[in-house]
């Protein structure tokens, strides 16, 4: 068992450097020996912000993900105490605060989230899953200050960037607490379950070495602290933003079309990049598709494996099918073999305009309706150019009327004028 978990832990490390996933870490040959020793707990932080975790999550959760695959056991801890405090990392002013049973449900639904990514039956090593709210929510204001805040001073808590990058701003005595709060996560699955290492955002290094101090102090020992790179854009824009907002990994809040879009979208100069942060691709196989990225750009075979390796770790195989499925019918211009479901996935971002009258539509007047064309000038020119198709036919006749037969599961209408526009009408 040993001789595996050594084999293991190299090919890990050794995977991690490839993969640019290692930033900053304590004491790298302390941590190579214990992991190349023993079977290691490692843990990382999620706060419930919201009902779902986003893809800027993503990597450090396949990060628990990649240690479990070589043998170690990772503990994914939900902030359901943090929460309700709020993280100054990163941030530039005052989270705003909510309720109670607003963040104990936002917890319940990262847990189940999180458990599609990590093994909790595994034989040898099943991860594990906490709220720190189990321990936070115990503490009483004197022991904590006694007992725990004793071992920080201000000076020290100052000098971290978490807190130095707020004090121009104002930060709260509730967020300024905050890191002090997770030191405290650390030092009690330390003392609990063993835990010797915590993994973060580059973000949380700060939070991870205030954890550090705290278990030295507490006379604990053989803990360590490991950060990966906050994931960039080489042309500066945000990552994890969509033109239609955050990209969820909760298919009710971003459809599978939408997410599998995302990542086919990846630009050029960073799809290897992200091949190597969210895939478990071996070296090999993406240095094939970089190669094929140089040769013929245009085929985007590197984005392609990307959008299907990303999309069945979060959402499964089926998701991928119907993804490739309903990108084909938008490319090749024939939706009608879409079922209603991935058809108003599909256009579920397009301009719709809701009719509430079964009567038939001469298509010029429709095309007005549905805002595909600023006059009935424009829509006659756009019509007799074959411009304009309805569900995917192209109509090329003025005195053109759409039935109620050419409605898509008896109430859909499609309008696309040009190659890229598309308007969505219903009937109701």
């Amino acid at each position: 068992m040993a001789q595996d978990i050594a084999t293991g832990q190299a090919a890990l490390l050794e995977d991690l450097d490839y993969r640019g996933l290692i930033h900053q870490v304590t004491d790298r040959e302390g941590l190579s020996a214990k992991l190349q020793d023993e079977r290691v707990l490692l843990y990382c932080g999620f706060d419930p912000t919201a009902d779902s975790l986003h893809i800027g999550s993503l990597l450090p959760i396949l990060m628990l993900r990649r240690f479990q695959n070589a043998g170690h056991v990772p503990i994914a801890l939900v902030g359901g105490g943090t929460g309700l405090i709020g993280d100054p990392s990163g941030r530039s002013s005052e989270r705003s605060l909510n309720t109670a049973d607003t963040v104990a449900e936002w917890t319940n639904s990262l847990k189940r989230q999180l458990s599609n990514f990590l093994d909790f039956e595994a034989e040898h090593n099943p991860a594990k899953l906490v709220s720190n709210y189990d321990w936070i929510s115990q503490l009483d204001v004197i022991s904590f200050l006694r007992d725990v805040g004793k071992h920080f001073t201000v000076n020290y808590m100052l000098a971290k960037d978490s807190v130095d990058s707020r004090l121009s701003n104002g930060i709260s005595f509730t967020e300024f607490s905050y890191m002090i709060l997770q030191a405290y996560d650390f030092l009690k699955l330390r003392q609990d379950h063993g835990c010797a290492l915590q993994i973060g955002g580059s973000d949380q290094w700060g939070n991870i070495t205030a954890g550090l101090d705290l278990i030295g102090k507490m006379g604990e020992s053989g803990a360590f602290g490991l950060t990966m790179p906050l994931v960039t854009k080489s042309d500066g824009k945000k990552f994890g933003k969509s033109e239609s907002g955050a990209i969820w990994l909760d298919r009710n809040k971003t459809s599978v079309y939408h997410f599998y879009q995302f990542w086919m979208n990846t630009d050029d100069s960073d799809v290897v990049k992200f091949l190597k942060y969210f895939t478990f691709l071996t070296p090999a196989h993406i240095e094939e598709l970089e190669n094929e990225l140089k040769e013929r750009p245009e085929k985007r075979a590197a984005q392609r494996e990307l959008a299907r390796q990303v999309t069945r770790l979060v959402h499964g195989e089926e998701a991928v099918e119907s993804a490739e499925k309903i990108t084909q019918a938008l490319f090749s211009g024939d939706i009608t073999k879409l079922t209603e479901a991935e058809l108003v996935e599909a256009l579920q971002d397009l301009p719709t305009t809701v009719i509430t009258d079964q009567a038939d539509r001469l298509l010029v007047d429709l095309m007005i309706e549905a805002g595909a064309a600023p006059s009935k000038r424009q829509a006659k020119q756009d019509i007799e150019s074959g411009a304009v198709s309805v569900n995917g036919e192209k109509l090329t006749s003025l005195e053109a009327v759409v039935q109620a037969e050419h409605r898509l599961h008896g109430k859909y209408v499609v309008l696309r004028r040009g190659k890229k526009n598309y308007f969505l009408i219903r009937f109701e």
